[in-house]
């Protein structure tokens, strides 16, 4: 069966001499129509000429657009037949040692951990009982992006005992990496206590970050993460891109 194509793309002509190159400006535009799902895994864009023309460019400011999308493995060109949009669904193992960057790593792919928010907080009933904690401990609330080629997979609120790892967020945001971060506090490896999924329709908020329509449901992981002594380190709440990324548990590890 031949993939599906597109015959009309929702393109505009890019600016002239307005700072960014005009390639530049034409792989932003299709990276924004690959991330909003208005051009979907294996759906066709067209060829070199096609696209030419769709922008009012030449061939050779295209050219350097699609290589720059492949190179970031966004899309494949097939000579002679067009240039097709990439599957970026990556396996995402839950298991007893879950770790973003491994995870990552293990699908052969480029990612990163940003840090968007860092605040304090009392903890409410739910996070207390998680952390096992008092109702109205101080805690520290980290929201992060995970990026997988540039495109966002993930949204995460991290709730971690404020008092114990004081001045976390701060090495998270240096580090880009969590367990990085716990290290330098002592807690050189912890485990996954559980994993609970759901699907559920994001919030505004998080459908933006992630660039997918607010209709569209996020897999929602809640998960409680244990130090050496089994002692609760990190209460989290992420959201992940449905169709980018399919969540692995993996059995006694």
């Amino acid at each position: 069966m031949a993939p599906p194509r597109r015959d009309q793309l929702g393109t505009a002509s890019p600016r002239r001499g307005g700072g960014e190159r005009v390639w530049s400006q034409i792989e932003r535009s299709l990276e924004q129509l690959i991330a909003s799902g208005e051009a979907r895994p294996g759906e066709r864009l067209g060829t070199e000429h096609e696209l030419a023309s769709r922008y009012g460019v030449n061939r050779h400011t295209v050219r350097q657009a699609l290589a720059s999308l492949a190179s970031r493995g966004l899309v494949r060109v097939e000579h002679g037949h067009g240039t097709f949009v990439e599957d970026l669904a990556i396996d995402y193992m839950l298991g007893r040692r879950t770790r973003f960057s491994e995870n990552v790593a293990a699908a052969g792919l480029e990612g990163r951990h940003i840090a968007l928010e860092n605040t304090e907080l009392k903890s409410d009933s739910i996070i207390a009982s998680q952390l096992r904690i008092a109702s109205g401990t101080r805690v520290l609330r980290i929201k992060t992006l995970g990026e997988v080629r540039g495109m966002p997979v993930s949204v995460a609120e991290h709730f971690i005992p404020a008092r114990r790892f004081a001045g976390i967020g701060e090495r998270f945001a240096e580090l880009g990496s969590l367990t990085s971060a716990f290290a330098e506090f002592g807690v050189r490896d912890y485990t996954r206590k559980q994993s609970l999924v759901t699907a559920r329709v994001p919030d505004p908020q998080t459908a933006m970050l992630l660039r997918q329509p607010a209709t569209r449901p996020v897999l929602h992981v809640e998960a409680v993460n244990l130090d050496s002594r089994g002692r609760p380190i990190e209460f989290l709440r992420s959201d992940f891109c449905g169709d980018r990324v399919q969540l692995v548990f993996e059995s006694g590890k």
